[in-house]
């Protein structure tokens, strides 16, 4: 992922108003991101535990996504897997992450979910480069490449149901 600034950050944003975009919380370390090892830009909201932003190229532009999540915390046990990047976490390392509809669709309250790391590090997690909290990464016989390319695909397919 190439990498952004601010500006492009803010004026990304398909589901949530300008007003939203520009009061919205960014991350102050855009300069220290991996950005060569980023399939999109994740972070989770500091003053609202509830919210999570997303940001990727998506159909030859930039878009940014506006998600929330319940805060319930599931029993260190209980095992999920997000399903973009298949990396299984204990507790509530995977959150239902829900999205309001681009539109008139999401101005009538409707969204779509996706089960997705709750940390929103799933490209670091394909590459190797962060390991889960007790959880894991089921051995697979796809190449890293092939990884990254099904996370993408997955999160492709998830921002299509946006504009549905």
């Amino acid at each position: 992922m190439r990498p952004l600034s601010e500006q492009d950050i803010r004026a990304s944003f398909i589901n949530c108003s300008k007003g939203e975009a520009k009061r919205l919380s960014i991350p102050r370390d855009l300069d220290e991101r991996p950005w060569g090892d980023l399939d999109f830009l994740g972070w989770r909201d500091p003053g609202a535990p509830d919210r999570s932003y997303l940001v990727t190229e998506h159909a030859g532009r930039l878009i940014g996504v506006t998600l929330r999540f319940p805060s319930s915390q599931r029993g260190f046990l209980h095992r999920s897997m997000c399903s973009l990047c298949l990396t299984t976490h204990p507790g509530s390392g995977v959150s239902l992450m829900t999205a309001r509809k681009a539109g008139a669709a999401g101005r009538e309250g409707n969204s779509v979910g996706v089960y997705m790391c709750t940390d929103l590090a799933c490209s670091l997690y394909v590459r190797g480069k962060k390991v889960p909290e007790a959880g894991g990464r089921f051995e697979e016989s796809l190449t890293t490449e092939e990884q990254i390319a099904r996370t993408v695909g997955n999160l492709s397919s998830f921002l299509d149901t946006l504009f549905v």
